[in-house]
């Protein structure tokens, strides 16, 4: 575990009251985009702990593609993009999911990733883990293996990390809440 790390995302990431709504301590991540060297160094943590692992990065609609890009660039392996509902062309293969009100669907575009290979699932945040469950459940509907899913927050009191048992697969994040 990277101390030194650790410490400075926590002092570079802005927890934000009541956003978006009352009640919820939003985690605003962008203010790491400012600083290049800690950048490189969250892909760095993230891509070290994939290496030799994986076959593909599928990286979670819209801010599992700020990292999963670089740790696959990283790892000199594909990223495959996991979009909303109606984003993709055909041919596509999705998985519905529900949300606290509702439900919502992700797609994935079939062909991208072949049956076999070991794929690492990355978003920015893990909570309930609806949306990751979703993923490697569309990820598997390929013939592919779930073998690690990697995030820079997990929120442990949401039980997503529980949820993610299911898979058998390696959980890498570098913060928890």
């Amino acid at each position: 575990m990277n101390h030194q790390l650790i410490q400075e995302l926590e002092d570079t990431i802005q927890n934000i009251p009541d956003f978006p709504k009352p009640g919820i301590q939003f985690k605003d991540i962008t203010p790491i985009f400012l600083k290049p060297d800690l950048y490189k160094d969250v892909i760095k943590d993230l891509a070290e702990f994939s290496r030799g692992k994986i076959d593909a990065v599928c990286g979670i609609e819209s801010r599992g593609y700020l990292f999963g890009i670089a740790i696959a660039v990283a790892l000199d392996v594909p990223f495959v993009l996991i979009r909303k509902k109606g984003k993709l062309p055909p041919p596509f293969v999705g998985q519905k999911y529900d949300l606290e009100y509702g439900s919502a669907e992700i797609e994935m575009r079939t062909g991208q990733i072949k049956s076999g290979q070991r794929i690492l699932i990355h978003d920015d945040l893990l909570a309930t883990g609806g949306t990751t469950e979703a993923a490697a459940l569309l990820v598997q509907k390929q013939g592919a293996r779930i073998s690690q899913f990697s995030f820079l927050i997990a929120l442990e009191e949401l039980g997503g990390k529980e949820r993610l048992k299911q898979f058998e697969a390696e959980v890498h994040q570098i913060l928890t809440y």
